[in-house]
């Protein structure tokens, strides 16, 4: 078997088999396929795509060409939550405790943010003490023992995803459905989970902009899932204006811990709650309408805050910075950006929010870069608010005042404010399961 044939049957829209994949990809992770004839396969498969069978078994070849987790030694249904990325997105801080709460076992493995999106790993380590880095003994009974362990993913784990990003990310086919389907979907099946809640955000925040892109990319992700065995849903939820209002690591385990408390955001708790609905439906506790209402009583009676309380602590964080947002301190610089007119918020750039809050050093353009944990933004007006001229729109944190002015201009350009009000998309847009889609993108 020789790679070039491989080339040239995909180049040619032909189907490549179970053992043509398997070739591909174990003669890539071991050196014996050059960069330069698997990036010919990337563009490839970016112009004549995969069938669903295809990307499943590139998937499960990826999955096994590092470490796997056994989680057989957790009790009940183990479930995790996938989010495409966005800009304020610190849904699993609020989802994990409120399923753990309710009787769920969420064994999550989790990344780090990386350009405009924040990584769920980076705003765990703005927690004075929390490791991340836990190992599987400490990882099987920490769940077994309070239902919840967020951890940071090993080494080895998937070594040919980490091998075909860094080739895609250079060769203009990082944008491709099945190429991005069996990179997350490769990281969830070697995990170790039963169930899977795919959070697949679209708008300005998100990689996918459209509902139809985003569609497409959860009904593939959905069938590598299902074909692999595990339980599967995907929700299409909005990120065409950040979620909740703060950006930024501090800021946002602050607003997540609000949030359980009864007193986050509407957008943030809606979302959060849906997803945990579907999350506790797929682990066997009840229809989605017993989940939801569970899942209201877990944040309403307390128990889902103790969960992350409880998290927090076996983590070795110093879960008093929950109790006491001030104990993480605050930046030593703060501005408030002013509205330079009167209207409404007709638009904010999501991915510029993301932009201003990483060049104040709440993210990172490459992985060893360092992260200021109190820099970010706070919101205040959001798509649709009413604003008079010199009403403050938002504020900007930072521990390095060089950075403030650059930032506060790209985060200025970022908000579109005009006469008319408008009109808005609900937070879910779709959801996808193994036996369709259904639509809910209607604006109101």
């Amino acid at each position: 078997m020789r790679m070039y044939d491989l080339i040239m049957k995909k180049r040619n829209g032909e189907t490549l088999s179970d053992e043509e994949i398997r070739f591909m990809i174990e003669g890539y992770v071991k050196g014996e396929i050059p960069d330069y004839q698997m990036a010919a396969m990337c563009m490839a498969i970016w112009f004549r795509g995969m069938t669903d069978e295809e990307t499943s078994q590139l998937t499960l070849c990826m999955a096994a060409s590092g470490d796997q987790m056994d989680l057989s030694g957790i009790e009940g249904v183990k479930v995790d939550k996938h989010s495409t990325g966005g800009v304020g997105d610190k849904t699993t801080l609020v989802l994990g405790p409120i399923v753990a709460a309710c009787g769920g076992r969420v064994a999550k493995m989790s990344g780090r943010g990386l350009g405009h999106t924040g990584g769920t790993l980076d705003k765990l380590e703005s927690i004075p003490g929390l490791s991340v880095a836990v190992n599987s003994e400490q990882f099987i009974r920490q769940v077994n023992e309070i239902g919840l362990c967020v951890a940071g993913q090993t080494g080895n784990l998937v070594p040919a995803d980490k091998m075909l990003y860094a080739l895609r990310d250079v060769t203009a086919t990082v944008d491709s459905v099945p190429l991005i389907a069996a990179s997350i979907m490769s990281k969830k099946l070697a995990s170790g989970s039963d169930a899977i809640v795919l959070d697949v955000k679209t708008g300005s925040g998100a990689f996918m902009k459209t509902v139809d892109d985003s569609i497409l990319l959860a009904q593939k992700m959905v069938a590598i899932g299902t074909l692999a065995g595990r339980r599967v849903v995907a929700l299409i939820t909005d990120m065409d204006t950040p979620l909740g209002h703060y950006v930024g690591n501090a800021l946002e385990v602050q607003e997540a811990s609000a949030t359980l408390k009864g007193e986050g955001p509407e957008d943030l708790t809606e979302v959060c709650l849906i997803l945990s609905a579907n999350m506790l439906e797929l682990s066997g506790k009840g229809t989605y309408e017993e989940c939801l209402q569970m899942a209201k009583r877990a944040i309403a009676d307390g128990s889902a805050f103790d969960k992350l309380h409880a998290m927090v602590t076996a983590q070795g964080g110093d879960a008093r910075v929950l109790d006491d947002p001030k104990l993480f301190g605050q930046a030593p610089f703060v501005e408030e950006l002013r509205a330079p007119a009167s209207g409404y918020v007709q638009h904010i750039d999501t991915e510029g929010c993301g932009i201003a809050a990483a060049m104040l050093g709440a993210g990172r353009e490459r992985k060893e870069d360092s992260i200021d944990m109190l820099a970010g933004l706070y919101l205040a007006k959001k798509e649709g608010d009413p604003v008079q001229e010199g009403d403050v729109l938002a504020r900007l944190y930072t521990c390095e005042s060089e950075k403030m002015e650059q930032a506060k201009q790209k985060l200025l350009s970022c908000y579109r404010i005009g006469s008319d009000k408008p009109n808005t998309l609900p937070l879910i847009l779709a959801k996808v399961t193994k036996d369709g889609v259904e639509r809910y993108d209607i604006r109101s």
